[in-house]
């Protein structure tokens, strides 16, 4: 009951995900339909109903479109999960700032990336100019479309492909 359900606005634009048991809640009380079922049905004592993969509000919601926070989460899977200095992925990863913080340097997008320790220690307080140590990509802010809002979910959930594409 708390697999996730993608939730589309009455334009089909995707807006949020939600899990099953909310999304059961909203069709029944016909603020959502149902727009793809892949996961079959749950059974009452009188009645089935299919479990929710997609669902589409039935008004029109006006909200912003979601940001990328700045998490420890969210820059390692901008790089995904690879150390930006050596290209290894390993599970123990750590932040590093490009342009040291006690040289200036800001913890935003611009100036953060996935490290794994051995290269964030030989980096140490240094300027990659200084360390000879240069990201592979230069950090960015990710791309805010829906496939990558959403995407962490499509490896369980590859109906959702289709609803992702061209926000």
């Amino acid at each position: 009951m708390n697999d996730p359900v993608l939730v589309l606005n009455a334009n089909f634009q995707p807006i949020n995900i939600t899990s099953t048991y909310h999304a059961i809640n909203m069709v029944l009380s016909e603020r959502a339909t149902l727009v793809m079922n892949g996961r079959g049905v749950i059974r009452s004592v009188s009645q089935t109903f299919p479990l929710p993969s997609v669902i589409r509000l039935t008004r029109m919601i006006k909200r912003p479109r979601p940001i990328v926070k700045l998490t420890r989460k969210e820059i390692f899977r901008r790089d995904n999960f690879t150390c930006q200095y050596c290209g290894r992925q390993l599970s123990n990863l750590t932040i590093d700032h490009v342009i040291p913080r006690r040289l200036g340097g800001e913890t935003d997008w611009d100036n953060v990336v996935a490290a794994c320790p051995r290269c964030n220690h030989l980096k140490g307080g240094m300027t990659p100019a200084q360390s000879g140590m240069y990201p592979m990509k230069q950090p960015q802010h990710p791309p805010n479309t829906a496939k990558y809002l959403f995407g962490k979910h499509l490896n369980q959930c590859e109906e959702w492909e289709d609803f992702l594409h061209g926000w």
